[in-house]
């Protein structure tokens, strides 16, 4: 398994894998749309690729047998992308006390889950990150997701933050409630 950074040859690979984690992330309560999505899901992924903001996981064997960070995608047709994770600093409005890096997605295609690929992913980004100068690494997961909370409290992630939500729509109540 090789982790290295992505080509902007493989934005139509990278759409792919995204609209199977909006797909998937569906599941957890997730009210992004994956197929509606793509093309503002490419324009994303194409300034992430162009700022060295996403890694891939790529099937095949490498000579040392671990995972190597590389910086091109040679070979990329010939060993099929099996997960990814795009990041970033975060860039506010607000002055903060410390600079953040951030987790946008990570996604491995099922047959490759529990095998350390996300573990790879998720630490090489975060070393991208520690290497661009980011004092913390946060990243949002959804409240359903139990797999996922587990996967990143494995690797030391912590509640931070928590968003609530309420819905807005039931069978009892309408606009016309007082």
């Amino acid at each position: 398994m090789r982790v290295s950074s992505a080509a902007f040859s493989e934005l139509d690979d990278l759409v792919e894998l995204w609209v199977e984690l909006a797909a998937d992330q569906r599941a957890s309560g997730s009210h992004l749309r994956a197929e509606a999505n793509r093309t503002p899901i490419r324009e994303a992924l194409a300034r992430h690729v162009a700022a060295d903001g996403v890694l891939v996981a790529r099937e095949g064997d490498v000579s040392n047998g671990g995972t190597e960070v590389g910086s091109s995608a040679e070979d990329a047709d010939a060993d099929g992308l099996v997960g990814f994770v795009m990041f970033d600093i975060e860039a506010g409005a607000y002055e903060q006390d410390a600079t953040r890096g951030m987790v946008r997605n990570l996604f491995v295609r099922p047959a490759y889950r529990d095998a350390g690929v996300g573990t790879r992913l998720l630490a090489a980004a975060e070393n991208a990150l520690a290497d661009a100068g980011v004092d913390a690494v946060a990243l949002d997961v959804l409240a359903d997701n139990e797999a996922a909370r587990r996967f990143y409290r494995r690797h030391g992630y912590r509640p931070h933050r928590v968003e609530l939500e309420k819905s807005m729509r039931s069978d009892t109540h309408s606009k016309e409630d007082g």
